[in-house]
């Protein structure tokens, strides 16, 4: 077995193996990884726990071979080492700060690194892709003290563009401005509840800074905080980026068996933007976050509900819509 021993390098990455040697504090800022045969209680801080013991508690991981894992999150932090290291630092600030501000911490990460190199890079290789955009994105139905929003792009699995953003965000706003509504279901229609964000669009800014200033004013993630205790997100299908970032602020959030959940933005030189470095670590505690977003893997929907992402895995959501109006009109 190769001998991982904690050593400042170049490289924004540090593996310590709690079996062999105390950890020592890192000179320079890096994402730190620990394994463990099995889990234990450590005083220093780290990004990831990973473990090769079965359901272990928060905040390890479970994998079938911890090193290899480790090899994987490495290549990560080689292939991005700005989005990586972003990650974990605003991961770890975000513990410290006010659900908003956590917010605001996340956007200008991610502004700057919408300006980075590996941002550019990803882009420069992304295919190019023709915008759907659709004529009633976001769909309301008000029934007694209930409303019901429907994302409703099934022809790209709900991505989120502007104008669907736009009309979740008054759609929202409808559930935070009325004390009336006692409950708000949120859903997606077709295959999936939502892809993430829409890569139709994904590079079409030029204005980072100007991005941020958008993002803060318009964010369905700041109007879900302030009515989390109302809503219950019903989750299908791919729970991509965005798709599971806002799901996951929800009070109450149900996943059909067929959910799958992943983070992939790491590999665009990106981080989660549309509030998952605030919303998952609130469910699932920023470690499993981190692994979740430096590795990019996929979450079953059995895994999210042992995680404490979901509270309760259900038959594939129907909901009542039957006609309603959309956001904005």
């Amino acid at each position: 077995m190769q001998d991982y021993t904690p050593v400042a390098m170049e490289l924004p990455f540090l593996l310590a193996d709690l079996d062999r040697t105390a950890p020592s504090e890192p000179e320079a800022p890096c994402v730190r990884v620990a394994v463990a045969a099995r889990p234990r209680e450590t005083a220093r801080e780290f990004d990831v726990f990973l473990t090769a013991a079965p359901d272990p508690p928060r905040p390890w991981v479970s994998c079938a071979d911890p090193y290899a894992t480790a090899r994987r999150l490495r290549n990560a932090v080689v292939s991005q080492p700005d989005a990586c290291l972003a990650l974990v630092q605003v991961l770890r600030m975000g513990a410290a700060l006010p659900p908003r501000d956590r917010l605001v911490v996340e956007s200008l990460a991610y502004s700057v690194l919408q300006a980075g190199p590996g941002f550019r890079s990803w882009l420069a290789s992304a295919r190019p892709r023709t915008p759907r955009p659709a004529a009633e994105p976001v769909r309301l139905h008000r029934d007694g003290d209930r409303l019901t929003i429907t994302l409703d792009r099934p022809r790209v699995r709900n991505a989120l563009d502007a104008a669907t953003r736009d009309a979740l965000c008054e759609a929202l706003t409808v559930a935070v401005a009325d004390p009336t509504i006692a409950r708000v279901d949120l859903y997606g229609s077709g295959p999936a509840f939502c892809a993430g964000g829409d890569l139709a669009e994904f590079g079409t800014s030029r204005d980072p800074a100007g991005a941020h200033r958008v993002r803060v004013r318009r964010s369905p993630a700041a109007l879900l905080q302030r009515c989390a205790s109302k809503v219950t997100a019903h989750l299908h299908g791919a729970c991509v980026g965005a798709g599971i970032e806002l799901g996951a602020f929800a009070g109450r959030v149900t996943v059909a068996p067929d959910t799958v959940v992943r983070l992939p933005e790491i590999g665009m030189g990106l981080i989660p933007g549309a509030g998952g470095t605030a919303s998952l670590p609130a469910r699932i505690g920023r470690e499993r976050t981190a692994y979740l977003a430096l590795t990019g893997a996929p979450l079953s929907a059995a895994e999210a509900r042992r995680w404490g992402l979901a509270d309760e895995i259900e038959a594939r959501p129907r909901h009542e819509d039957s006609g309603g109006t959309t956001a904005g009109d």
